[in-house]
């Protein structure tokens, strides 16, 4: 390359970063001051809507409430991935929306949900809206190419099979769909729908569709429901909580930068410079896809930043080891940037599918999750292959080009590590059954195995008016505190209700001993009327059927993964060993919960997909190294050599997965370090997953695929 064009392609590069970075500044100084250019923070961090609803049915049954919340949890994802819904009492629903101020706006889009039927022509009901999974408005074209605009239905197994006979039966007849007395389309039966779905055409417009989409949708709700009340509230957590995590950031991000420079030189110097992109451009695309920000995904953020230095690392290995067999530098380089394109593609394509999965079939937290890796997976891979290639060429076109500015891989003695697979299950499972042990432990003793968090179990929220205007610090420093020493409970959410002087309170749930003395305590200390302080029970915000979206999510994805290992290396015995090895990371992370007594709360889920996500990468590395040195190797391998590319392979990645598993958790360290004390429950989770997803890849799956190659499969290895 010439330096001209080497000089022009490092000047335009930098000139991107300055405009990327101040366009990310502009950004992240309005995010939660309401400025227009601003990304929309969840309600932990910036309050939203609050709508509670009355159930119109007597007597609800538990079934049916918690159908309603699910369903309500899916619908308000349209506004925001972290809205939140749960029972209160016995026979009211509580929405939160997060990054919204208009209550009146949100409650005319969302409606009244009401009772949808489905009649005859006479009038009789032959179906009812809760057999109905889903509404949707969409265009097609019809015959001569005429825009249609339609509602397309999505039936539930049983409303199929009621709207298969009922349709077959009534060919050419209409059939009124009736809104809480009101016919709100009366479409005709074309021909007999058995397939479970069904158009509803005939709309003017496009809006118009999707408002009987929309009446379709909220009528499809076990329950009928009747606003009682609506309001604006603030942010659960202070300033203090934005300014300790993008503190931490930037000092993390500094640290991981002067670290790779200390250790790759300029290579260093290009990831670094990879890496200030790649934050910007984060920043910007969560801006531009209008993703609900929250605490939680600022701290995948961070460790997203920790993770994009992984595919520059695996380069940077690659060019050293070339030049370390006598190739020039440039030579090295391309080389090097060839031979790490498999394993990056491998180990982010991978990670991506789960995201794919987890985005399709998740809700809540996981959907939202489920965004932001998908962000983190692109974006990194393509700083990583394209931006830091153009830089690292374009530094050598310069006159860069002695080998000590990129160093040569050192000779390393290739380390034992199958002959110690004994002793590394062993520790696995101690760690494991210690975990199991002390989750019995604690069952027998408090009654719960977990220390679940309001977000699984639920709680009381107490009402106080405080009869002043708090500031979220002030309740933080004032007002948490009194309570804390009441119900011993770390995980206290308040907030604010705008326009009042009252303030929310949820907690564990409280006995009347503790109610009483939680009166007391703000009665003497904040001087309010203890008459006017109201308690109810509140449900889970994350409900059994999001837990078990959850649970689907990660096995189809992992079934996904196990599939695409397979096929990409041609053996089921390295997915099978990969698959294993992530269940190993979620148990031993889930021992740290049990045996720390951390809050298992929403920051639970995104903390286990975290540690999966990071997990599988680094474990694609190493195979994806072992595939390459068997394939070195003609005809049949013996067991002999199987352990020594084994060990060959584990030591050969060994400097890599020590420094991309340091700079990730930097990260996460200075995040646990500098964070509020809800961020610190699950940063520290997260430094132990980490820690463990770095040994299970380096001492687990490897170990694993040798003993599944030595005695299961056809060609399984007997000599």
């Amino acid at each position: 390359m010439k330096k001209s064009k080497a000089a022009v392609i490092l000047v335009l590069i930098l000139a991107a970063l300055a405009g990327l970075a101040y366009y990310a500044s502009l950004i992240l100084s309005s995010t939660g001051i309401g400025e227009d250019m601003s990304i929309p923070l969840g309600l932990d961090l910036s309050g939203g809507v609050s709508i509670t609803y009355q159930v119109m049915d007597e007597n609800p049954s538990a079934e049916d409430m918690s159908d309603t919340i699910y369903k309500l949890q899916r619908r308000v994802e349209s506004y925001s991935t972290e809205a939140s819904v749960y029972q209160v009492g016995d026979d009211r629903i509580t929405v939160e929306i997060p990054g919204v101020t208009d209550a009146t706006t949100i409650l005319e889009e969302l409606g009244n949900p009401g009772s949808l039927e489905f009649q005859l022509s006479d009038g009789t009901v032959f179906m009812t809206g809760d057999q109905v999974a889903d509404a949707q408005a969409a265009t097609t074209t019809d015959n001569y190419g005429n825009r249609q605009y339609i509602v397309q239905l999505t039936l539930t197994d049983e409303g199929a099979e009621i709207f298969g006979e009922v349709t077959a039966e009534n060919v050419g007849d209409y059939l009124p769909i009736v809104y809480d007395g009101e016919v709100i389309s009366y479409p005709q039966v074309q021909e007999a729908i058995t397939g479970g779905t069904a158009q509803i055409s005939g709309q003017s417009t496009f809006e118009e569709a999707e408002t009987l989409a929309t009446q379709i949708r909220i009528g499809s709700l076990s329950l009928e429901l009747s606003e009682l009340e609506s309001s604006v509230v603030g942010a659960q957590l202070g300033s203090q909580a934005i300014t300790s995590s993008l503190k931490a950031a930037a000092i993390g991000l500094v640290l991981v930068i002067i670290f790779m420079i200390i250790i790759y030189a300029i290579p260093g110097v290009a990831a670094s410079i990879a890496l200030l992109l790649y934050t910007a451009l984060v920043i910007a695309t969560l801006y531009l896809f209008e993703i609900t920000l929250t605490l939680p995904g600022i701290a995948g953020i961070i460790l997203g930043i920790g993770m994009a230095v992984d595919a520059n690392v695996i380069i940077f290995a690659r060019i050293r080891e070339e030049i370390a067999s006598g190739k020039t530098v440039l030579t090295s380089m391309k080389i090097g940037f060839h031979k790490a394109m498999s394993a990056i593609l491998d180990g982010n394509i991978t990670t991506l599918l789960a995201a794919v999965v987890l985005m399709a079939l998740g809700s809540g937290t996981v959907k939202g999750f489920a965004y932001t890796l998908m962000i983190g997976i692109i974006l990194s891979m393509f700083t990583a292959l394209v931006i830091t290639r153009w830089i690292l060429f374009a530094l050598y076109g310069l006159g860069l080009k002695n080998e000590k500015f990129y160093g040569r891989a050192k000779e390393r003695k290739t380390i034992n590590f199958l002959g110690k697979k004994a002793v590394f299950f062993a520790i696995s499972g101690v760690v494991i059954a210690a975990g199991f042990i002390g989750m019995g432990v604690y069952k027998a003793t408090t009654g719960s195995a977990l220390n679940y968090g309001l977000d699984f179990v639920g709680g009381t929220s107490t009402t106080v008016d405080v009869g002043k205007d708090y500031t979220i610090d002030d309740i933080e420093q004032d007002i948490i505190p009194l309570v804390a020493g009441v119900t011993g409970d770390s995980n206290i959410q308040a907030n604010r209700v705008e326009g009042t002087t009252q303030i929310t309170i949820k907690t564990r749930t409280l006995d009347k001993t503790e109610r009483d003395e939680l009166n007391t305590v703000l009665s003497e200390n904040l001087g309010v009327d203890s008459e006017s302080i109201t308690y109810q029970s509140i449900s889970s915000t994350v409900s059994g059927e999001m837990r078990t979206d959850a649970i689907v999510a990660v096995l189809i994805s992992s079934v996904c993964m196990l599939i695409y290992i397979w096929f990409r290396f041609k053996d089921i015995r390295f997915g099978a060993s990969a698959i294993i090895a992530l269940l190993h990371d979620v148990l031993v992370v889930l021992a740290v919960y049990a045996l720390l007594r951390i809050s298992v709360g929403n920051t639970f889920i995104a903390c286990m997909l975290t540690i999966i996500g990071y997990s599988i990468n680094d474990t694609i590395v190493i195979f994806d190294r072992i595939r390459e040195n068997m394939a070195k190797l003609p005809g049949k391998l013996t067991k002999a050599e199987l352990v020594r590319i084994s060990n060959e392979s584990l030591t050969q990645t060994l400097a890599r997965s020590i420094n991309t598993s340091f700079t990730t958790f930097i990260m996460v360290f200075m995040l646990f370090l500098l964070g509020v004390s809800s961020i610190r429950d699950f940063a520290l989770p997260l430094m132990a997953g980490l820690i463990c997803g770095a040994y299970s890849s380096v001492c687990i799956a490897t170990e694993l695929w040798y003993v599944m190659k030595v005695h299961f499969g056809k060609n399984k290895i007997t000599e």
